[in-house]
């Protein structure tokens, strides 16, 4: 699966560390659900401001997240061809919140940063987490995917 990273923030260190684990954690989720390698997803880091701003903008929701996702597909049913380019969608995550998040969790950004791109990556494929019974599928799939990298709680 082609990865394409941008990093709109300056808060958290960002290095080929960082970068090399956004795209294997990704590569790692196209191959659970067995994607076609021409299968294409966009991650934009950025820091609490720039994705309260895309939150309110997009959601009408005032106030900074730690992750969003917005799939290209969503809803329509277009064959796509084996081989051929299939654009998934974008996920926005804030590093900012991530960094919180591992913080207040008591864990690394590393493994929080990982959690967040299988939720996104989650969400570009369709699921959600609206419905309790949605919600616990979602769940049991992000530990389906973290399991695969050796990622526990």
């Amino acid at each position: 699966m082609k990865v394409i990273i941008n990093n709109e923030q300056d808060k958290i260190e960002y290095d080929l560390v960082m970068e090399q684990l956004v795209k294997s954690v990704l590569e790692q989720a196209a191959a659970v659900y067995e994607l076609d390698k021409a299968c294409e997803v966009g991650i934009t880091l950025v820091d609490n401001a720039e994705i309260r701003q895309i939150n309110a903008e997009y959601r009408q929701i005032d106030s900074a997240t730690d992750v969003l996702s917005f799939a290209l597909d969503e809803g329509e049913e277009f064959p796509v061809l084996p081989g051929e380019e299939h654009l998934l969608g974008d996920i926005i995550v804030s590093l900012e919140r991530a960094q919180e998040q591992a913080l207040e969790y008591g864990h690394s950004l590393e493994r929080e940063l990982a959690y967040l791109l299988i939720h996104g990556f989650l969400h570009l494929l369709g699921y959600d987490h609206m419905q309790e019974a949605d919600k616990k599928v979602m769940r049991e799939q992000e530990e389906r995917v973290l399991a695969k990298l050796a990622i526990y709680r």
